[in-house]
């Protein structure tokens, strides 16, 4: 087997890397101002085409574009020669994917599209082609050469595309002022869904709460019965006032005379003016609070806006819903 360096493969990174460059340096001004306004100015959908590995490009710039707030389908090109052509209605915009330029199901297609007055915008490889010159817009997505060793399979060129398609839906999801709630709701199954909507009130359990006065045994009593690792400590008012962990707990144990047990309180115990979150705070900003400090925690009070200590959240928890 022939032996190939790790530098080979970073240099083929590379090369791709730089093809967009140059895509980015060609890009006119104008004419993606041109593009950008079409697209936000459609009436209905964007529906994108392509074929073969372009079709492939185009379904996810498709996806991109619905999931970040602008309503797009993937039409294959020989679906709709064969009656998919009705998705395709005034007010819409295609989006037309072909590093040649003259693939003959788009070009067929064409007739129709234009005669139901839809602009097209071009991501072509060649802007002198035919749907180039069909196109009310032209993104040109040329490359010198593929990375394939034959410059033969589509590598490069498909970088290129998806790159001009991905650029195209961040700059209308930056113009159209998607905030991570408006992402979410797209969202809402798997890691990602989750980390933008779980909040602590979802996961957190009922406070077990003791007063400063309580004694070491009953510190004991009350950690064991909930078997969160920790109990929070209150005022008269259940205003927070501190926690104890089980770790504050035996240090404290530890510290103190066999003799003095019976006069050690919550109040000699707890941490005093913990950290603490709020219900409605994201599950995954709770658990940024957790571990980005020197000294990692395990266990935070839940706190409301009226300033009762309603409960605890563990790490445990968070990590255990898939964040």
């Amino acid at each position: 087997m022939k032996t190939v360096k790790a530098s080979a493969f970073t240099k083929l990174l590379l090369l791709e890397a730089d093809a967009i460059k140059r895509a980015a340096r060609r890009a006119d001004a104008q004419t993606v101002e041109r593009a950008i306004n079409v697209l936000l100015e459609s009436k209905g959908k964007i529906v994108v085409l392509g074929i073969g590995k372009s079709g492939v490009i185009g379904q996810k710039i498709a996806a991109t574009m619905t999931s970040t707030g602008t309503v797009a389908v993937f039409v294959h090109p020989s679906d709709a020669l064969h009656g998919g052509l009705g998705i395709i209605t005034n007010g819409d915009v295609v989006i037309a994917l072909s590093n040649s330029g003259e693939t003959d199901e788009i070009l067929t297609m064409l007739p129709v599209i234009k005669s139901r007055k839809v602009p097209i915008i071009a991501i072509v490889g060649d802007v002198n082609s035919t749907l180039a010159r069909n196109a009310e817009i032209v993104l040109d997505a040329s490359v010198d050469k593929e990375i394939c060793p034959l410059n033969l399979a589509p590598t490069t060129s498909t970088t290129v595309a998806l790159a001009i398609g991905d650029a195209l839906a961040m700059t209308l999801m930056e113009i159209k002022g998607l905030t991570a709630e408006d992402f979410a709701s797209n969202h809402p199954a798997g890691k990602l869904g989750k980390r933008l909507t779980l909040r602590v009130a979802d996961l957190m359990h009922d406070s077990p709460n003791i007063e400063k006065t309580a004694t070491w045994l009953e510190v004991v009593k009350m950690i064991s019965k909930f078997s969160l690792g920790a109990v929070n400590v209150v005022d008269a008012n259940r205003h927070l006032i501190g926690i104890v962990t089980d770790g504050d707990l035996r240090r404290a144990i530890e510290k103190t005379l066999p003799e003095e047990l019976s006069q050690l309180t919550a109040n000699e115990m707890m941490t005093s003016n913990p950290i603490h979150v709020a219900p409605e705070t994201l599950a995954y900003d709770a658990l940024q609070t957790m571990e980005n400090r020197a000294s990692q925690i395990s266990v935070l009070p839940v706190v409301n806006k009226d300033k009762v200590c309603t409960g605890l959240i563990r790490l445990h928890d968070i990590v255990r819903n898939g964040l």
